[in-house]
């Protein structure tokens, strides 16, 4: 085999390794590196589109567990999916791990790669990140979707002295006994009946290789106020939850948030692997709906 044939073998061989690797767009010379104060941020950015969709993943899981919607939507739209600091690829030098952290780094992706007609969509914890992004950039920002959370907005009042320090010490516990109690408070509420084996074996999996430190910084309690914030993005909220567990939105009726709730039938808080097909039949409808 002579040089040049060895060469253009090579080249196919790489091609089918970075395909089935599942390499990142950004990894390309043609994107850039994203970061949040010297925090590399990584994400994936098919680049056409007029409006862009962008995913952000919830607790100790990352960016992939949207790869369903990738597929399904990006035909139609830009589509930007992000592993947040601290999981997945991104970074995890730096000690901040709250909202506010979070809010600045889905903020740099829309900035650097400078996002048009943005629809936020955030799974679990993401729902405030996205909101606090939201109202970083509100000109960037037209609609912002939730994914199983915002289930009792404006419900209840601030915490008790008590309460607080119950909470802090379950944190602490947490931090200190992480795989125990994070996959106790897993199967017992987050995995539904119908949730595969393999879907638990997944998530799990993803569970038990997230740093305790940082995973429990972000469980700890902080001064984001999701009514107060919901109100000041002006965006209708767009939500598809699980029925499984009710949403309550006594809270966002009271406050006049404009919303609007989708339910998708038997799952746990993963909808969005869980039942793929149906979940993004009802995605596109929120899409529809978010920003009008």
């Amino acid at each position: 085999m002579n040089k040049s044939s060895f060469t253009i073998l090579l080249g196919i061989w790489l091609v089918a390794l970075y395909a089935c690797n599942g390499k990142p767009q950004n990894a390309n010379t043609a994107s850039p590196v994203v970061k949040n104060q010297n925090v590399i941020v990584d994400y994936t950015d098919t680049h056409v589109g007029d409006t862009t969709l962008l995913f952000v993943h919830g607790w100790c899981i990352n960016r992939t567990y949207w790869s369903d919607q990738l597929a399904f939507f990006k035909s139609h739209y830009r589509i930007v999916t992000m592993d947040l600091p601290g999981f997945g690829k991104s970074g995890r030098n730096r000690n901040a791990w709250n909202t506010e952290a979070f809010g600045k780094d889905v903020t740099a992706i829309m900035t650097q790669l400078k996002l048009k007609n943005v629809i936020l969509i955030g799974h679990s914890m993401a729902g405030d990140i996205i909101v606090q992004a939201a109202n970083n950039t509100p000109k960037q920002v037209i609609g912002l979707i939730g994914v199983d959370n915002f289930k009792s907005v404006g419900v209840g009042g601030k915490p008790s002295k008590q309460d607080s320090e119950a909470y802090r010490k379950a944190i602490d516990s947490l931090r200190h006994d992480f795989k125990k109690i994070a996959f106790e408070y897993f199967n017992k509420d987050l995995f539904y009946k119908t949730t595969s084996p393999a879907i638990k074996k997944r998530v799990l999996n993803d569970l038990a290789q997230a740093d305790p430190n940082i995973a429990s910084a972000c469980m700890e309690q902080d001064n984001f106020d999701e009514a107060q914030e919901l109100l000041k993005s002006k965006k209708k909220l767009c939500l598809i939850n699980s029925d499984v567990k009710p949403t309550n939105s006594t809270g966002l009726k009271r406050k006049n948030i404009p919303f609007q709730i989708w339910y998708i039938h038997a799952t746990g808080h993963f909808p969005m692997i869980e039942k793929p097909e149906e979940f993004n039949l009802l995605l596109a409808q929120a899409i529809r709906k978010t920003a009008v």
